[in-house]
Order: structure tokens, then C-alpha cells, then sequence
């Protein structure tokens, strides 16, 4: 039995070098259908190329998000602060309620929203309109982290 046999099966291992990437399940909440629909044409199918396939599940309500979340298997939660009722409360709120609760991106309005976003303990904001470029770097590198450090503690066991 090879050590990583041993250690057991992993979600988020790094690939060999002839292997995909395990694939990234991002949850994607707003309210107005225009807006989920631009977000994901801007993450596409993979936000860099070190990561796996990026699937997006997208909801339109508070209760949704909840249930996706408890049911597990997201990597990244996105949040429209400007959906009805708001993704900024709703960070706050999942931050507080979930166990191990997956890195948040907030979308903001206004750059003067940003102060609600950090009390909202998301770990990064981007701004309305969504900037096709910025996004995807901002996601992929809230991946990356998870990705390693599981892969490290796989590694220890």
C-alpha cells in the first residue's frame, strides 16, 4: 500500500502532473437572474489553470444558500450585496453560523461599501460592474489556500 493509499482518500489533492485538477464547486447566490448569469459566463469553466472545473451552483434565495451549504462540497461561496434581501447580512450570518464555513466574496454597489463587507468577515470584495479580469484572480486565489492546505494535512497523516 503506497503512503497515499494510507492516508486516505482527499477532495482537494494536488494533481499529478498527468492528472486534471479536482474539480471547484462554487455557490453562487443573487437575487437578480442578470447578475448570476454574468458571473458565471465570468468564471467560465476554470478561473486558472491550476485549478480543476469550475461547477456553480446558483441560487436566488437566503434559504437556498443554507441548504446548499449544509448539504457540503462548496469550495467558495459568492454573495451579491446588492440582492434582496442582502448577501452582506448573509455573510455575516454564515460566518457565524457554519462550522469551517468556505472563503466568501462579496459583490458591493458602491467602493464605499467595502467597510460592510469587512464587517461582514468576507475574505475578499469585488465591485459591481463585475470586472471579468479581477474576479476570477480573486476566486482563484481564495482556492488556492484550501487546495494546499488540505493537501498538507493529507501529507501529516
Amino acid at each position: 500500500m503506497s503512503s497515499a493509499e494510507a492516508a486516505g482518500p482527499s477532495t482537494r489533492q494536488k494533481p499529478a502532473p498527468d492528472r486534471e485538477p479536482a474539480p471547484v464547486s462554487i455557490l453562487l447566490y443573487a437575487s437578480d437572474r442578470a447578475v448570476r448569469e454574468d458571473v458565471r459566463l465570468i468564471l467560465g469553466r476554470k478561473v486558472a489553470a491550476d485549478l480543476g472545473e469550475v461547477t456553480v451552483l446558483e441560487v436566488a434565495t437566503q434559504p437556498a444558500v443554507l441548504t446548499a451549504l449544509e448539504a457540503g462540497g462548496i469550495d467558495l461561496v459568492i454573495l451579491d450585496g446588492e440582492a434582496v434581501p442582502g448577501g452582506i447580512g448573509l455573510c455575516r450570518q454564515l460566518k457565524d453560523e457554519i462550522l469551517r464555513c468556505p472563503p466568501v466574496v462579496v459583490l458591493i454597489g458602491r467602493a464605499d461599501d467595502a467597510w460592510l463587507a469587512t464587517w461582514s468577515r468576507a475574505e475578499a470584495v469585488v465591485a459591481h460592474p463585475v470586472d471579468p479580469i479581477r474576479l476570477p484572480a480573486v476566486v482563484a486565489s481564495l482556492l488556492r489556500p484550501a487546495a494546499s492546505q488540505v493537501t498538507d494535512l493529507a501529507t501529516l497523516v
